[in-house]
């Protein structure tokens, strides 16, 4: 059977996968079929071009125009010494010996600089893991992941690397961090069903029902039928923007030289456009004067029986060497060396000497946002509970730095009631832990994560207000329902026996209660679902039509400002709403049962903070004649927040004309004319829902406008734009 393209993929059902790639869902391939399958496809991994040695990178550096008239006029000095009447003196040579010399160091410098630069497709190839279960002749075996073929189903697990692009066929609460395919922090909740796009739905990124080469899992089980591997995935695809549009092949010059025009400075280019118009110019006065001294018939004083022409030729000779500018070459060379070291004194490496000048010389930086312009750690910054709103300091996940103060005076409020009891509510339903670790290197203590990152705002938030890591294990937990697209919550049911109040200073659970029941989740949703809500003071009130609204004014404040909200509802309760030792009861049923009568304690907004000193950056590069860009996966709504944070967009913008999503740039999948292309990126400079294509066209856009574009990235989604732009800052 020959290689079949699957487009759409995730619009497939198992059963037509099955059908078209030859596998079978319950018993996977054939070890024969498999096999079969290898050596038609290849290996699942990354096609790399050969790197260029360090002789032949140095070979290279001699290709350049100017330093061929170098080459030719330290030759032609030498030819001319060795002709005359001082042939035996060793010292009418020196000018010769002297631009080879000239030559050779300022070739190894550069060849040594560029040979210890690293490869952006090495790192693409290093983003998998080396084995991975997948299910052949109907049992689970472990094979290797350039083993792994098309029509192979593949089992994964929590901290397991996706090994190819795969069609989910089951899904058991999976998150999937993507991260390196569209920079954003959120973990992705997948599932195995075809989602059609609503009306008006923004774009996803990826679609729900596949996962993608390099990904990892962050939580759950699920099985999938691979559909694409090596060079056809998305990472493939990305590394074939980085290597360019003819493939991985490098494009060759002189018949075996790497062609490395198309990647040169600015500073390369106009040297080279220097040495054209000095060498063009030397060339035709050299020949004029040889023709005027032939036709006036000079000959040499010293030997007038020399022939005219010969005499010429000398004199023409040495007047070329001597228009030569031998001393460019070594002057730029020692001058940007100088530049690198005063980078270094600044923390920053640079990898290749022209890289100092383009940076100097930058009309326009598009950045990436997560991880560069912010912090790309989710951090909690606003808590709404009994009717009071409050601010939470700090950044990152540093449980250290920062308090929670009341919205209204500033006043601390750690110790508040619907503070504490919002926040201990939360991390009975997280499943998310916070640990510190020392850098081996610095010896600073930093904290991380472990779990769900939607929940690492909460867990760092417990930690401000006093809560000990270990407070969940407290409360028994014995029942968790996921989060589900479908529930939009989570749900969790821990044993509080004995306990007249959550924890000090929490809210009362009342007589006889045994069990708490949280609820997690869309605010909406769970909004829907409570019958009262918790007062300032630790009372429950009927939650009336007028107050229902009230929360979803706030929630609908926070939302406007690009925070990520989520909502805490408890039910108190003297035992299961379910019989526990049924096995015939759901796991939908016991939601259903627990979910009801809910009490509404709180909602915690959470945004991707700006890094400290950006928007300051933002302002000195505007006031430098710099413009910014921002670049980013994520939502439009979000992404102008955050430009409007950072300074990118400033007051009186408007942001439907300066920030866009890039659907607008390939309406039909196809992308824009140049001409309206370039029209459309000369005045945004917000780009929302934006692919790895979609990136290295924008930097496209603006270097046929003329503009030395700087692109800042920190994702492997951010590579072709970084490979494509005049200066890459990583």
């Amino acid at each position: 059977m020959a290689s079949q393209d699957l487009p759409e993929a995730e619009l497939k059902t198992p059963e037509e996968l099955e059908q078209v790639l030859g596998t079978s869902i319950e018993k996977g391939l054939t070890t024969s079929k498999a096999q079969e399958y290898l050596a038609r496809d290849g290996p699942n991994e990354l096609e790399k071009p050969p790197k260029p040695t360090l002789l032949m990178l140095f070979i290279m550096q001699l290709c350049g125009f100017v330093i061929i008239l170098l080459i030719s006029a330290a030759i032609a000095s030498i030819m001319v010494n060795a002709t005359g009447p001082n042939r035996s003196d060793i010292l009418s040579y020196t000018t010769g010996k002297a631009i080879f010399v000239i030559v050779v160091l300022n070739a190894g410098i550069a060849a040594w600089t560029e040979h210890k630069a690293g490869d952006a497709l090495e790192a693409l190839s290093k983003m998998t893991q080396a084995s991975i279960y997948v299910v052949r002749d109907g049992a689970e075996v472990k094979v290797d992941v350039p083993d792994v073929v098309r029509g192979d189903v593949v089992v994964l697990g929590t901290g397991d690397v996706v090994p190819a692009d795969m069609r989910l066929i089951e899904a058991d609460d999976v998150k999937v961090s993507e991260m390196a395919l569209t920079g954003e922090p959120d973990d992705v909740h997948k599932t195995a069903k075809i989602k059609a796009k609503k009306p008006g739905e923004p774009e996803k990124l990826t679609p729900e029902n596949m996962v993608f080469s390099g990904c990892s899992v962050t939580n759950g089980r699920g099985r999938g039928i691979v559909v694409e591997t090596g060079m056809g995935t998305r990472i493939g695809r990305i590394a074939q923007l980085i290597a360019g549009e003819e493939g991985v092949k490098p494009k060759k010059k002189c018949f075996c030289l790497p062609d490395t025009s198309a990647s040169q400075t600015p500073l390369q280019a106009n040297l080279e456009h220097l040495g054209g118009r000095i060498g063009v110019l030397a060339i035709v006065v050299c020949i004029l004067i040889f023709v005027f001294g032939v036709a006036m018939k000079r000959t040499d004083p010293s030997n007038p029986d020399t022939a005219p022409w010969l005499y010429m030729i000398l004199i023409a000779v040495t007047l070329a060497v001597a228009a030569i500018p031998e001393g460019i070459p070594l002057c730029v060379t020692i001058s940007l060396s100088i530049g690198c070291k005063d980078m270094v004194k600044q923390s920053v490496l640079v990898r290749k000497l022209a890289a100092v000048e383009t940076l100097g010389s930058a009309s326009v930086i598009c950045s990436d946002k997560t991880g560069t312009l912010t912090e790309g750690k989710m951090t909690m910054v606003k808590l709404w509970a009994g009717q009071v709103s409050y601010d939470v300091g700090g950044k990152g996940f540093d449980p250290t730095v920062g308090r929670i103060t009341r919205t209204d005076g500033g006043a601390d409020a750690g110790a508040e009631l619907p503070v504490r009891t919002t926040l201990l509510s939360a991390i009975l339903c997280c499943n998310t832990s916070l640990i510190s670790v020392r850098d081996e290197e610095t010896g600073e203590l930093r904290y991380e994560p472990r779990g769900n990152s939607s929940e690492a705002p909460i867990v760092v938030a417990a930690r401000k207000v006093g809560f000990a890591e270990e407070v969940a294990g407290a409360y028994p937990r014995v029942l968790e329902v996921p989060f589900s697209s479908t529930r939009k919550m989570m749900l969790t049911v821990s044993d509080v026996s004995g306990r007249s109040a959550l924890c000090d200073g929490g809210m009362p659970l009342g007589d006889g209660a045994k069990y708490l029941a949280v609820c997690k989740g869309a605010p909406n949703f769970i909004v829907d679902y409570c019958t009262e809500f918790l007062t300032a003071d630790g009372r429950a009130e009927p939650l009336t039509e007028a107050a229902k609204m009230g929360i979803l004014r706030v929630v609908d404040d926070y939302s406007s400002q690009a925070l990520r909200v989520l909502a805490v509802a408890t039910r108190t309760m003297t035992e299961l709403p379910f019989d526990a030792s049924d096995e015939n009861v759901s796991t939908d049923q016991k939601f259903q049962a627990c979910r009801v009568g809910l009490r509404f304690v709180g909602l915690v907004a959470s945004i991707d903070p700006d890094r400290d000193g950006v928007p300051e950056s933002v302002e000195a590069a505007r006031d430098a004649g710099i413009r910014v860009v921002m670049i980013t996966g994520d939502y439009l709504k979000t992404a102008v927040a955050i430009a409007q944070n950072v300074k990118i967009l400033q007051k009186g913008d408007d942001a439907e004309v300066c920030a866009v999503d890039c659907a607008r740039l390939r309406p039909g999948d196809a992308y824009l004319q140049h001409d309206e292309m370039d029209k459309l990126t000369n005045s945004v400079r917000v780009f929302a829902r934006a692919r790895p294509e979609d990136k290295l066209e924008i930097v496209k856009s603006l270097q046929r406008q003329g503009l030395v574009t700087a692109m800042t990235g920190d994702g492997v989604n951010d590579a072709p734009a970084l490979n494509q732009a005049n200066i890459g800052v990583a």
